[in-house]
């Protein structure tokens, strides 16, 4: 009996023909794109929700938090069957091992925005609320700038903005315990806003904590890019 010839690779079934490391690499992108820009979607509504005392609204953020813990889990399998068969190296191994660790932190953007929500119900229960700290709402400003502009850097694996954005999470860091002053004080003046004051100042603390993701995110993209581990180096804020 004549011997059959190989079937040539185009002809097999498109599931049949193994994908190369770059497309792999490519559709990982954009699993941890769209994951971060679920989280930062649920950051903005949650803010949204917040600021409005809109309850139900809020209640749509914590049920998206789920999702997001879902592709959390798939996101890290697909890191690690990656490393494992792939064997990558370079650029390749740094991108794999920035999704490991950024996959994380998107995850906790996405805990953030629900515990926001979840303080929208408290906020809303209240009579006579205070209004909202100067303060709080610039923090409710900036973060979700930051977040976005932290999007655009991994989008174009641009290190210098990233670098940029660790500088920009000490004016995050300096909000917060302005905060906390402008909290001390409105308690001070008006005992009985205590439990609305002490709500916002939660809301804060949430946001400083985003805002601390968003800095390592924006450190793991230096090092996916140019290789070089920047934690722990002498942050300068620029001359005012």
């Amino acid at each position: 009996m004549p011997e059959q010839p190989d079937t040539p690779p185009e002809s097999l079934p498109a599931a049949a023909v193994p994908l190369s490391i770059d497309r792999e690499l490519g559709q990982l992108r954009r699993r941890i794109i769209r994951e971060a820009t679920t989280a930062v979607d649920m950051l903005e509504t949650s803010l949204r929700a917040m600021w409005m005392l809109d309850v139900e609204t809020a209640r749509e953020v914590r049920r998206g938090e789920k999702k997001v813990d879902i592709e959390e889990v798939k996101i890290e399998a697909e890191c690690l069957r990656l490393l494992t068969l792939r064997h990558p190296f370079g650029t390749d191994f740094r991108f794999i091992t920035f999704c490991l660790k950024v996959n994380t932190d998107i995850e906790r953007v996405a805990d953030h925005a629900a515990s926001i929500a979840k303080i929208t119900y408290r906020l809303a229960e209240l009579e006579n609320l205070p209004a909202w700290p100067r303060s709080l709402t610039e923090l409710g400003e900036r973060l979700p700038v930051l977040c976005h502009r932290l999007l655009r850097a991994v989008l174009d694996q641009d290190a210098q903005s990233a670098r940029e954005l660790v500088v920009a999470d000490e004016v995050i860091d300096a909000l917060d315990k302005r905060l906390f002053s402008e909290i001390h004080e409105m308690i001070g003046r008006h005992p009985e806003q205590a439990e609305a004051g002490l709500w916002m100042y939660r809301v804060g603390r949430e946001l400083e904590r985003v805002g601390d993701l968003m800095c390592n995110i924006a450190e793991d993209v230096v090092y996916w890019v140019t290789g070089e581990i920047i934690r722990h180096e002498k942050v300068i804020l620029p001359e005012s």
